[in-house]
């Protein structure tokens, strides 16, 4: 079996626009771990789906502060193009890269009488196509081989799916062909798991989504970004490269509603 570990302290982070999202909360913990990072992200989609404009350029800066290396590569991942692209782009400038973190996603709801064709075809292509085509650009750096440096990628999942259709059918999708990745790639020492985060509130809830969320987990509260980073960054250390090809549910306990 391929040694696990360390893995070259590279890695390419999608779908970090904003500096209050999940990415930027991982990009900052892969940062103090000792990371360079290369940054995807696709400004319309912020301002189009959140109404606000991506700032990754002041997470980018904050980062370098802190004497990391800190690349910005902007992408529309719903092009068939870009994905590979983009890790092209991350690799010229870091080198080879040792993880991949996607966070992006493409998430409108709408629900089984309303979603449209076009919104259902820009779901499957940001949230499965591209994921797909990410961690094949990314496993294609790495030859297979005993020496083989490896790599470990990580995909954010969700079970919601209620009204939340498109989104949801295509999560699903996704969750499978990252699982396989794990048993697909042994031969050049990639390990890859999925992380299901629970409702985590990045500024899209409003007070009683907040509330409702809450309720529904045993602590009474909702996770932060912070511990969705956490376990990205111990799944990305010596100790963590045990867990592989895992769907892991880091929700505080969080009681997925029947309706």
């Amino acid at each position: 079996m391929h040694s696990p570990s360390p893995l070259p302290r590279t890695a390419l982070l999608t779908g970090v626009g904003r500096r209050r999202g999940i990415g930027a909360a991982i990009a900052r913990g892969l940062a103090a771990d000792g990371f360079d990072l290369a940054l995807n992200y696709h400004a319309p989609y912020d301002q189009r789906v959140l109404g606000e404009p991506a700032d990754v350029e002041l997470l980018a800066e904050e980062l370098r502060g802190q004497g990391r290396r800190v690349v910005l590569v902007p992408g529309d991942l719903e092009d068939p193009a870009a994905p590979a692209a983009v890790v092209d782009a991350a690799r010229e400038a870091l080198g080879t890269l040792g993880a991949l973190v996607t966070c992006h996603c493409e998430s409108v709801d709408s629900s089984i009488l309303d979603t449209t064709v076009e919104s259902f075809d820009r779901h499957y292509a940001v949230n499965v196509r591209a994921t797909w085509l990410l961690l094949k650009a990314f496993a294609e750096q790495v030859a297979p081989g005993a020496d083989t440096p490896g790599g470990a990628m990580i995909a954010l999942t969700s079970d919601h799916t209620v009204h939340n259709l498109p989104y949801g059918a295509t999560k699903g999708a996704l969750d499978r062909l990252v699982l396989a990745g794990t048993h697909e790639l042994a031969e050049r020492g990639i390990r890859t798991n999925v992380i299901n985060p629970g409702p985590i509130d990045t500024g899209w809830m409003d007070e009683a989504t907040h509330s409702a969320c809450a309720a529904q987990t045993p602590g009474g509260e909702i996770g932060g970004t912070g511990t969705v980073a956490d376990l990205v960054r111990f799944l990305l250390s010596e100790q963590g490269a045990w867990i592989r090809g895992q769907l892991l549910l880091s929700n505080g306990g969080f009681a997925t509603p029947a309706l």
